[in-house]
């Protein structure tokens, strides 16, 4: 993305909106190129979400997959679900703010772009579908955390005082009518701009779009939305050569930092430049450090940029996540998670840490050489010779109980989806450049499954997810393709659920998938022991409340049932 001006005036406004309205904004939209603007404005507050703690948070903690690294108290709010009010969690009051405010933006842009001179027709249109989509992919974050709240199509000016509720069906309808028009009005490509919205960006959103608004009504309704989300994602599969994008053959090559930019399986991307002055803030893109596992402090290592930045770390998987995988059959699996780390420092194994780390006496004095000798092996497995290995092994027992929860540890099998040793300036260095991959190819495959296991296809939903299970099989050196594929009677819901886990986990997706298809309770209490208060009504968040106190009819618009 060029670099974003935002050229308008601020207000402050009820529910912390962005209000673009004034003089200088008048004057600068009123041109096309000034109106490229407002558009590169729009896009910006979804940098607050993707990349960043706030969105990482709000869509990956307090599942099934996840728990707070040694255990911590950071954000229980929302890992936990302990003291979760309106007035509490950072990040769900930021995020709010943000979705607003390019809301906002979108509204202005929407309903002045006819006053905005544009003689080409195509520009004109693709701006608009530019800003159709963003509205689109704000309120679906909207209207999946929050519910039935403020739907807005107006852009504000001055102080809002009173806000009225809308039902969840109403945000469904004008996100479906947002995207059909996106999809009518977008190009196939931006050419250099890629992390533009495009027609594969908008038919990849409505596809999920339609998915979630399917489990909003029953009966027919719920078929014809099911139908349509299927429907969307067969187009998007069927024209993936007109729109350039295709599954990797390695799971591995996806998540490799040096095919991140312009990724071909990629249908919408959020860019980061390592021109600094040109992207949203300093902080860039920081999900490289918040999945990682203790290693700079072990015998044999020391902080590198390979290994990544290890003192910021977040989540840690939960034992059920790495068993979801058959690492034997599913290269997803060591595609997606690191188990061994090479030694990097010339070390002797000393006598203290024989007995620190419960090594064999006989461990004393032998060498560990840089870039040859495993200096480290955190596994998912049970190692009943750990302590005569040659190196620290740090096992499933030493990590889960046996009911699964967690010991207090910073040590753990860790998601390296993320890595980024290319783009940081040096190995202690937060901020990375790589590109956050929101919606990609993979995903509308999965979305095609379960919107044809809910028409009660069963087989075509096991074809469309052995199309992903035939790319993740281990090819070598046996080929486990063929057990790798699943048929009808395998299907369910909570299938589905699995291997949306083993192909996106991480990803900023898991909380939405667990409330769309209401499993966030019941798998919580399956899979994740260490959350013990989940409560039905977390399957909304709370309208933050300085938000409720700012309006004079706080009361009457009400908080999310459950919030105090």
């Amino acid at each position: 993305m060029k670099k974003i001006c935002l050229i308008i005036l601020l207000f402050s406004c009820n529910i912390d909106e962005y209000n673009p309205s004034g003089a200088t904004a008048d004057a600068v939209w009123s041109t096309p190129q000034g109106f490229v603007t407002l558009v590169n404005a729009a896009y910006s507050e979804q940098r607050a979400w993707y990349g960043k703690e706030d969105g990482v948070f709000m869509s990956e903690a307090g599942t099934d997959l996840w728990f707070n690294s040694n255990k911590d108290n950071y954000a229980n709010e929302l890992t936990r679900y302990e003291s979760f009010t309106p007035s509490t969690a950072n990040p769900n009051k930021a995020v709010w703010k943000s979705l607003y405010k390019a809301i906002n933006l979108c509204n202005a842009g929407i309903n002045r772009i006819g006053q905005a001179g544009f003689t080409d027709s195509v520009q004109r249109n693709n701006r608009e579908g530019e800003l159709r989509f963003l509205r689109a992919f704000c309120y679906w974050h909207v209207v999946e955390t929050y519910g039935g709240v403020m739907l807005l199509t107006q852009e504000t000016s001055g102080v809002m005082l009173t806000a009225t509720r809308s039902p969840v069906k109403a945000f469904y309808q004008l996100m479906v009518e947002d995207l059909t028009l996106a999809v009518k009005y977008l190009p196939v490509s931006y050419g250099a701009e890629y992390s533009r919205a495009t027609k594969k960006s908008a038919l990849g959103l409505l596809a999920r779009v339609y998915l979630s608004g399917a489990y909003y009504y029953t009966g027919a309704e719920a078929q014809q939305w099911f139908k349509k989300a299927q429907e969307t994602a067969d187009e998007v599969i069927n024209r993936k050569v007109e729109f350039g994008v295709d599954l990797w053959a390695d799971y591995a090559d996806l998540w490799k930092p040096q095919n991140n930019k312009q990724n071909k399986e990629a249908l919408y991307t959020i860019s980061n430049s390592t021109n600094t002055a040109l992207n949203y803030d300093g902080n860039a893109n920081r999900l490289h450090l918040w999945f990682l596992t203790t290693y700079s402090s072990k015998p044999g290592m020391q902080l590198s940029m390979e290994y990544g930045k290890d003192n910021s770390r977040r989540f840690m998987p939960t034992r059920a996540l790495l068993d979801f995988y058959d690492e034997n059959k599913d290269h997803r699996y060591a595609g997606a998670f690191q188990e061994v780390w090479i030694c990097n420092k010339a070390y002797t194994w000393t006598a203290a840490d024989v007995a620190t780390y419960k090594k064999d006496p006989a461990m004393i004095g032998k060498q560990m050489i840089p870039g040859k000798d495993t200096a480290l092996y955190v596994t998912k497995q049970s190692i009943a010779d750990k302590a005569t290995r040659p190196y620290l092994v740090i096992d499933r027992d030493s990590t889960y109980h046996t009911n699964g929860s967690i010991y207090g540890a910073n040590d753990y099998v860790q998601l390296k989806k993320y890595m980024d040793p290319l783009t940081r300036a040096a190995a202690n260095s937060n901020p990375g450049y790589l590109d956050i991959l929101v919606i990609r190819l993979a995903e509308i495959y999965l979305v095609a499954a379960e919107a044809a296991f809910q028409q009660g296809d069963n087989n075509a939903a096991a074809a469309y997810i052995n199309i992903l299970r035939t790319r993740a099989a281990v090819k070598t050196p046996v080929n486990h393709t063929t057990e790798m594929q699943i048929t009808a009677n395998d299907i369910s819901l909570d299938f589905i659920l699995d291997e949306r886990a083993r192909e996106l986990a991480g990803e900023h997706l898991r909380w939405f998938d667990l409330k769309r298809t209401g499993k966030l309770i019941d798998r919580i209490h399956q899979y994740n022991p260490d959350i013990t208060q989940v409560q039905p009504f977390h399957m909304l968040r709370p309208v933050p409340q300085v938000e409720l106190d700012a309006l004079t009819n706080g009361q009457q618009f009400g908080q999310n049932e459950g919030y105090n």
